[in-house]
């Protein structure tokens, strides 16, 4: 049971965000080098010949308010990070880490100006709109056997639900770097993510050596929309995903996550485009 205090939106100041953020990174570098987990690195152009679970998600969404720029911009940094992410393999006992991999969104590297989500809003920073990639890793990970060991949930609801058709709160939000998606290999099969954009859309894969024994069906619960003591709404969901063996027979029903984000508009326009 969640407390509504706990997610009241706390603003703060851009020295104390900057200092936080300083502190965070510093402690996600020493991580990294203290840390005992072998960290995949290795890509390979040769595709494994198992394709265990494929999404696909459009590049341009029409979004009140938003200039259409920043979707233009977020598709030139997701062509920049697709190239350094495609063809990852993870072995058997190797754990991802999206920023592991990415390093730090630079102009150096290419990356323009694209959308952050910032305090339940929407600002200009360099490698914004990279969201969608970790959102759709995710996804397709939770369809797999393997392991999500850190994942970080959105904190806002910024935009209503617009034909979208996956339950709420199945995305992993980013920030370099110390908002991290890290997701484990425990199978005894070697991974590979294969990553790529067509005109209209961001294509993902996970593929495998070997064919998966099971397949996933996700799905939410305990959906609901609260209207909180200090005047904002609150809304609240439960992951969780049937397992199914080859046969189609349901053999689980695993729970994934619970999620909590201070929704940024009406209720009555969530109901509406549902």
């Amino acid at each position: 049971m969640y407390k509504s205090l706990d997610y009241k939106p706390k603003m703060r100041s851009a020295f104390r965000v900057f200092l936080g953020t300083c502190y965070y990174r510093t402690k996600r570098y020493i991580q990294w080098q203290t840390s005992k987990e072998t960290f995949a690195k290795v890509k390979e152009k040769v595709l494994q010949r198992n394709v265990i679970f494929t999404h696909r998600t459009p590049l341009f969404r029409k979004l009140k308010d938003v200039d259409m720029w920043y979707q233009q911009n977020k598709v030139i940094n997701l062509k920049i990070a697709v190239k350094e992410l495609d063809g990852l393999t993870i072995k058997p006992g190797e754990t991802f880490s999206y920023w592991k991999t990415l390093g730090n969104t630079t102009k150096r590297k290419g990356y323009v100006d694209g959308m952050v989500l910032y305090y339940g809003s929407f600002k200009p920073g360099i490698g914004g709109g990279l969201c969608q990639l970790s959102n759709l890793i995710y996804w397709m990970t939770i369809h797999t056997p393997l392991t999500v060991t850190e994942r970080h949930r959105h904190s806002y609801d910024v935009f209503p639900d617009s034909n979208r058709r996956q339950p709420f709160g199945s995305g992993a939000t980013c920030a370099y770097n110390y908002l991290d998606l890290q997701i484990k290999n425990e199978t005894d099969s070697t991974y590979q993510l294969h990553v790529y954009l067509t005109d209209q859309q961001l294509v993902g894969e996970w593929r495998a050596s070997s064919p998966s024994l099971y397949t996933y069906e996700v799905y939410e619960k305990e959906h609901r929309i609260s209207h909180e003591f200090w005047g904002g709404y609150l809304r609240h969901n439960q992951i969780y995903r049937k397992v199914y063996n080859r046969e189609r027979v349901e053999i689980d029903d695993q729970f994934i996550t619970e999620n909590h984000a201070l929704m940024m508009y009406e209720p009555l326009l969530e109901q509406k485009s549902v």
